[in-house]
């Protein structure tokens, strides 16, 4: 469903521009002006997001330097792109004059246009600059460069956009008159999500199960996971529904799999799971000319409107059987729920639905790819389409039995995990939502995503996948933090605080390659691997991000010096890495401790709290074998136990250390130790973490508590008005309690949820939506 937009011929370009009659003109040679009265209007160049691949920024178009050519990368996969700058709320902009400064080189064949979109999403080109003069400042119309004046002020613009094929001046420079926004940026809050969240790791179904035999689940592979939380499953297309339209899940029609046994025994395990629906499968790939074949192609028809929802049906139609099968919703519409009838030797498939095993699927992975070409690479809008097609049937419009939200409203789509690492990206996806799907009653952006997801891998190029780099790097100096800590901004402020994950991170062990952790000092290639693994996901707790999953369970091949191929957590008898041992001592120590605060960057030292009670983190953020002590301090008389990590050890080292001054000593490596305080914290006010999602909602809402009372919870809905709608009463019994409140017997509306739990009490606002 795609909105026409508003293009003006390069004719009524100039009619737009034309420059009014006896309006003074500006020297060819001129550095500065003022025309009119007007103002220059600032810019960020920060805020302009490019809708290509590229390298860099467009900040050398606003440096004020006019002989160095501005230059955003190479090997751009898509010929003519755009680059947004949207205006924030309040801030206005009345355009009177523009000029570019025309240094060396023609682009006459492929103008650069500067347009304005206005608040009803027409595109009104304002400018265009084809380059033919040499070293001197040109206006907006090339009919008349050395008019810079518009003939008419150009307000109304919410955003502005360059369309170009690569060709820019060196400068660009507007003038008007501007008001600022007066919104005010705040700064992300503390997450504040249980440490055990950052131990995730990457499977495959032979993880689980033998090929020989994969209607079963193996044990003892299922013991080689035991240091991580939580799994990633990269699950084919190709495995669910090998023939259009039949979908196989026990046994796949593809593999024979059997997927309900490895979901089921994840859930009796504790370990939640992430599916990744990822890949094409050969019915859709062989619509592509013969040449240009490739399972990792985009998930539509050859030759479909990639910036239709409409395109990625067949997909979406997967994404509603699957969350029908995994998710918790039991009354799905039985005539819409669709299993292949055909008998082999595996068995048959069963209709099944409301499952409960499956709370988080991932749509499709690495949808930026670059490497493929064109055939395998999406534009962010071009994706906002598929997965607006893929989350809710792009709004209900797509027909019955389309779109993950349609099965399982409370199921969490998450984003295909991106493999750059600018948030450019997801800017695109955000304001292709705001024009194609608007804006939910509360005024949020109707995004088509419940989790914004990236990979982000350390090298000493600080360049993640994008090349460059010789080896990997420490976590903390490799900049990763940093761009992680941009998308936990851009989630602050464009998504509500939505959460953020990373669905792969890691290092390589074989010295080969560009992903390698290295020997420091005394420490072999595994102790570093161990250290900068262990880092990595204490970094990511610390900049805010809510889920981490490390690629991967086991290596493809030690000795390739590929990249991720060595990386591998788990070696191929099933016993862990020193990286692996670091990771399941860490979890059992501090897995349901929060993140709460860093009282020192050099040693880093972390404070995590768990129902009052405080563990700290201490770590020298190098890779040159650094040593030192830290003066902890710890309430005096009270005894700390430090904890060592212990390669080959399911448990630390463990130290007491009594504190007769206020403080105790730590001594501090590369390698994290942790310190754990005596005094255990009081019963409060404070119900812990509490989570209330779908919200806004059709139906019901998920509640979930984590603390360490074991009292019933009583949960009381209002209205708006105050009167009370429904009660309920549940026991918990464990530190984690779920629950489902039943809203659909009352009317559309804001309510209110008030939770007590002894004396601890909170109030959620919630909203019942059509």
């Amino acid at each position: 469903m795609r909105k026409s937009i508003l293009t003006v011929p390069a004719a009524c370009i100039a009619l737009l521009i034309f420059a009014r009659s006896g309006e003074p003109k500006i020297p060819h040679s001129a550095t500065s002006m003022t025309m009119n009265s007007a103002s220059k209007i600032p810019m960020d160049p920060k805020r302009w997001y490019q809708v290509n691949n590229v390298s860099s920024g467009l900040e050398g178009l606003f440096d004020g330097i006019t002989d160095e050519s501005v230059n955003t990368g190479w090997s751009k996969i898509l010929s003519n792109y755009d680059a947004y700058y949207p205006l924030l709320d309040g801030e206005t902009m009345s355009i009177e004059s523009i000029r570019f400064y025309d240094g060396a080189g023609t682009n006459t064949d492929a103008p650069m246009t500067l347009s304005i979109i206005t608040d009803k999403w027409e595109r009104i080109p304002i400018a265009r600059f084809v380059g033919d003069r040499y070293q001197s400042w040109v206006g907006p119309n090339p009919d008349q460069l050395d008019e810079f004046n518009l003939k008419t002020p150009i307000t109304g613009a919410r955003y502005l956009v360059i369309n170009t094929s690569g060709s820019y001046p060196t400068e660009m420079e507007l003038y008007g008159v501007y008001q600022p926004s007066q919104r005010q940026i705040t700064a992300p809050t503390v997450r504040a999500t249980p440490f055990r969240q950052s131990l995730g790791v990457n499977v495959f179904e032979w993880n689980f199960e033998e090929g020989s035999s994969p209607w079963k689940v193996e044990d003892s592979r299922v013991e080689a996971m035991n240091a991580f939380s939580s799994v990633r499953h990269y699950l084919d297309w190709e495995k669910l529904e090998s023939q259009k339209g039949n979908y196989t899940f026990n046994p796949s029609g593809s593999g024979s799999w059997n997927y309900d046994a490895i979901y089921e025994r994840c859930q009796a395990e504790g370990i939640e799971v992430l599916a990744c629906l990822k890949t094409i499968p050969k019915w859709l790939e062989t619509t592509y000319p013969e040449g240009e074949r490739d399972y990792e192609n985009v998930p539509a028809p050859y030759g479909s409107d990639l910036l239709s929802p409409n395109s990625y049906i067949d997909q979406a139609r997967l994404g509603f059987q699957f969350a029908a099968r995994y998710g918790s919703n039991k009354k799905v519409d039985p005539s819409l729920v669709k299993v292949s009838n055909v008998k082999t030797w595996a068995g048959i498939n069963e209709v099944k639905i409301g499952l409960g095993l499956i709370r988080y699927v991932e749509c499709e992975n690495e949808r930026d790819k670059t490497w493929k070409g064109r055939k395998a690479y999406q534009s962010a809008r071009e994706y906002a389409a598929n997965l607006s097609a893929f989350y809710d049937g792009h709004k209900n419009t797509l027909g019955s039995g389309v779109g993950v939200k349609n099965a399982d409203p409370s199921m969490t789509v998450v984003i295909g995990g991106l493999a750059a690492s600018s948030t450019d990206y997801v800017r695109g996806m955000v304001d292709w939502c705001r024009e194609f799907r608007g804006y939910l009653p509360d005024g949020r952006i109707n995004l088509c995503w419940d989790v914004i997801n990236q990979h982000l891998y350390a090298n000493d190029a600080k360049s993640s996948q994008n090349g460059g780099g010789s080896r990997g790097a420490a976590p903390e100096l490799s900049g990763v933090g940093e761009q992680a800590a941009a998308f936990v901004a851009l989630s602050h402020q464009l998504a509500h605080d939505m959460p953020v994950w990373i669905t792969e991170a890691g290092y390589d062990v074989n010295q080969g390659s560009p992903f390698k952790a290295i020997a420091i000092g005394n420490k072999s290639v595994l102790e570093t691997h161990a250290d900068w693994t262990l880092r990595t996901a204490l970094l990511y707790t610390r900049v805010g991000i809510d889920r981490l999953f490390f690629y991967q369970l086991y290596d493809d091949n030690i000795q390739n010096p590929t990249q991720f191929s060595s990386m591998g957590l788990v070696n191929s008898d099933k016993t862990r890495k020193p990286a692996a041992d670091y990771l399941y001592q860490t979890h059992r120590l501090l897995g349901d401790y929060r993140y709460k605060e860093t009282i020192s960057t050099d040693p880093l030292v972390d404070r995590y709290e768990l129902d009052g009670r405080s563990a700290y983190m201490l770590v020298i953020p190098d890779e040159r074998g650094r040593t030192g002590t830290y003066q902890l301090s710890v309430n005096k008389g009270d005894t700390a136990q430090l904890y060592t990590p212990k390669i080959g050890s399911d448990v630390m080292s463990q130290t007491s250390l009594l504190s007769t001054t206020g403080t105790v000593t730590v001594q501090v490596s590369e390698t994290p130790v942790f310190v754990v305080t005596s005094s255990d914290g009081k019963e409060s006010g404070d119900l812990g973490n509490v989570q209330v999602y779908p919200n806004p909602t059709t139906s019901f809402v998920n509640l979930v508590i984590e603390n360490g009372s074991t009292a019933d919870v009583d949960i009381t809905v209002f209205d708006s008005a105050g009167r009370q709608r429904t009660r309920v009463n549940f026991p918990k019994s464990g530190r984690t309690f779920t629950e489902k409140v039943d809203l659909a017997s009352l009317p559309y509306g804001v309510y209110l949820l008030d939770i007590r739990q002894g004396k601890a009490r909170t109030v959620k606002k919630i909203i019942r939506n059509r």
